[in-house]
């Protein structure tokens, strides 16, 4: 195939990208940005794309973020593409500072504690729900009895107090991108259309002057060679 990759990239080196890409994080922030910037809409939607994207990097649908994103920016009348980008808000270097603060928000406004630093305990009961639902499919193809008791407990002690603890986080979020990227996108727009008006007025220009250079005429320089001729 024409597009397809001359070195095929093992499973742990497409792993290893997905934590550090390969040219670097910093490259990768500046590729997004440049492609939110050249998008073809107008600024205000492309920034309320922005914004959805970020938000959706906020609730606890990993996984399902651009599907988030791409929803809210259709209810916000945002650019859709620019809500798929928003998106790298959220990325392996922010998801841990992410999910303490949409906990401990959640747990605070449900009334409920929060053990910070008990990252063992939050993966041992991600991993128990796991287990629940692998067991549980099981079940309906033996005699095993279901039992939901680790999805449960991951849904009330993580999964809703997440869901309700990254509204507020996910919103200021939002709204911070949103207006930060508005002017530098729109500043961006306008000088993009500003240089490609220079370069058309100076093909412009190029052509008009090529075409007042007076051209030889060939037929009158004939005229001229035989009228020589007949003198002599």
């Amino acid at each position: 195939m024409v597009f397809k990759r001359r070195d095929r990239r093992s499973v742990l080196q497409v792993l290893s990208e997905l934590v550090y890409p390969r040219g670097g994080w910093t490259r990768a922030f500046h590729y997004v940005k440049h492609r939110v910037r050249r998008l073809p809409d107008s600024p205000e939607r492309i920034a309320r794309g922005v914004g959805a994207g970020v938000f959706a990097s906020f609730t606890p649908f990993y996984g399902l973020h651009f599907l988030v994103a791409a929803v809210l920016a259709r209810m916000l009348n945002g650019n859709i593409l620019a809500a798929l980008s928003g998106t790298f808000f959220g990325n392996p270097l922010t998801y841990v500072p992410i999910g303490v603060v949409c906990l401990q928000t959640g747990h605070f406004l449900l009334g409920t504690e929060y053990e910070e630093g008990d990252t063992k305990g939050l993966m041992g009961k991600f991993a128990s729900a796991m287990g629940d639902l692998k067991d549980n499919f099981l079940a309906m193809f033996s005699d095993r009895v279901a039992d939901w008791h680790g999805l449960s407990q991951f849904y009330d002690e993580v999964f809703f107090p997440y869901m309700i603890g990254g509204i507020i986080p996910g919103i200021v979020a939002g709204v911070i991108c949103t207006y930060i990227s508005l002017p530098v996108i729109r500043t961006y727009q306008m000088r993009r259309r500003a240089k490609i008006k220079a370069k058309f007025e100076e093909i412009k220009r190029l052509a008009e002057a090529s075409s007042a250079v007076p051209r030889p005429n060939p037929i009158g320089s004939g005229d001229a060679n035989k009228k020589d001729s007949k003198d002599v």
